[in-house]
């Protein structure tokens, strides 16, 4: 509902309107909250894949914290670009940026095992993968025909599978973990058992704010719980992260070099697609939700722009992939405050965190259990938006027999890599992440495949399980 205390109806729907500073500010904080676990967990995720995350003993673990930083100056820069913008660059609307789970599945397979010196190839992906994605913003609207339900919901359903893996590895302990008597110990399972529980409870119990920043309450409660019942963290050691970094730093140009990778320019090339459609589908939630109305061929563009420039801008100081954030769209419509001055004054709050190492200094002292019990609930959501993309499919049997080769072979690289040993090494990275070969096995037979299918055509491969389901577009009577 919206607060009426801040402004009349009309000047809530302006995105032009300015609440007054006092209101505003803590407004624009709502909307870090709301986004700032999601924001910092993909750097944590890469860090860990390359070995020097959380539990790791490598000497490069201060990199980290670098990497956390980077992650909130860029998303509060990026988050500017949209709402302040530079000439055709930006949306003027309340769109939060921040780093994407998306391209996880891209950037796991780059980096694994491979420490810091993978990191040059990666982010020089980012930076080349951001200039395409702004260029997309010349013909996006041209472009999502190709893109429809079937496809966009395939593709978060597989990013969301590809990540809930490392979710119960960190709940069990951590990848350094494995083979040990702690990793899965009862002690592990208790903290992110806590974690998930306090979030639920706050999510389906709780209004507002507190609801909407559920897995980051959980995240709080967890930490606690860890710091007074169990040995995994200290007061000694929250002090010593605390005192050991520093109270301002500036971003490093090209801080881990410059590499080119093809299997990282291309996944993060093909990506764009993925990113620049959910970035179309979040504007038109924002103008719908806050201003009732669709959004114009200036705001997608723009928008579209300020994703890719501000991904490349990332890239190049050591940040990653940036996009909009959807769970921001559902706290405008919540709030009702349409202004964009409101996210602004949030994104100058993440700009000044990301130039004050000492924050990341207090995030990674959160113990990886913990973390583990708020990321099993974040990458669940990310599979349950998938599946609720796919509800607006009409399950036809043309579109069964689409999502059913494109899961088969995209999952089933997923989880058997070395059926593609053979492979060039660029080829296999892309390959084994299954969220590059489902989508492309899905746009092309979407595109190729005759619209008719005969109901009898599927029942020889489906073993009786044809399904029955018509989508929440089929038309009635048909």
């Amino acid at each position: 509902m919206a607060d009426t205390s801040i402004g009349t109806p009309e000047q809530l729907r302006d995105p032009n309107y300015t609440p007054p500073l006092h209101k505003a500010v803590p407004l624009g904080i709502q909307h870090v909250l709301a986004m700032f676990v999601s924001n910092v967990t993909p750097a944590i995720i890469v860090a860990g894949a390359a070995g020097f995350g959380f539990g790791s003993n490598s000497p490069d673990f201060p990199e980290l914290l670098y990497l956390i930083q980077m992650s909130m100056l860029f998303a509060g820069l990026a988050t500017l670009l949209q709402t302040v913008t530079i000439g055709p660059v930006g949306a003027k609307l309340p769109i939060v940026q921040g780093t994407s789970f998306a391209f996880l599945p891209i950037m796991i397979p780059l980096v694994a095992g491979q420490g810091v010196d993978a990191l040059a190839a990666l982010f020089t992906g980012v930076i080349i993968g951001g200039l395409f994605h702004a260029c997309l913003g010349l013909f996006i609207g041209k472009i999502r025909f190709a893109l429809p339900p079937l496809v966009t919901g395939l593709v978060v359903t597989m990013i969301g599978l590809a990540l809930v893996q490392v979710g119960i590895q960190y709940a069990a302990g951590g990848v350094p973990a494995i083979g040990t008597p702690e990793y899965g110990s009862l002690g592990n399972w208790t903290v992110a058992g806590i974690v998930v529980l306090v979030t639920l409870g706050f999510k389906f119990f709780a209004r507002g704010m507190l609801s909407i920043s559920a897995v980051l309450i959980g995240l709080l409660v967890g930490y606690l719980y860890a710091l007074f019942f169990t040995d995994m963290l200290s007061v000694e050691a929250i002090a010593s992260s605390w005192q050991n970094a520093a109270a301002f730093s500036l971003p490093r140009p090209f801080a881990y070099g410059f590499e080119f990778s093809v299997a990282a320019i291309l996944g993060f090339c093909l990506m764009a697609f993925v990113s620049a459609v959910e970035t179309v589908g979040d504007v038109s939630g924002i103008t719908k939700g806050g201003a009732g109305r669709e959004a114009t061929d200036t705001e997608i563009q723009g928008a579209t722009y300020a994703d890719g420039l501000g991904t490349a801008i990332a890239g190049i100081f050591g940040g990653f992939p940036n996009t909009s954030f959807s769970q921001n769209v559902g706290l405008i419509a919540m709030t009702g405050v349409m202004s964009r001055h409101v996210v602004t004054c949030g994104a100058i709050f993440l700009i000044v965190c990301g130039l004050v190492p000492k924050v990341g200094g207090l995030i990674r002292t959160i113990p990886i259990e913990v973390l583990g019990g708020g990321v099993i609930v974040m990458f669940g959501m990310v599979v349950a938006a998938g599946i609720s993309m796919l509800s607006d499919v009409n399950w036809n049997r043309r579109n069964m027999v689409i999502f059913a080769v494109a899961l088969s072979v995209g999952l089933g690289l997923q989880l058997e890599p070395a059926a593609v040993q053979y492979l060039p090494d660029w080829a296999r990275v892309l390959m084994v992440s299954g969220l590059l070969p489902a989508a492309f096995i899905a746009i092309v037979l979407n595109l190729v495949l005759p619209e008719e299918l005969a109901d009898e055509a599927t029942e020889e491969v489906s073993g009786g399980l044809s399904g029955h389901g018509s989508g929440s577009l089929q038309k009635t009577g048909s």
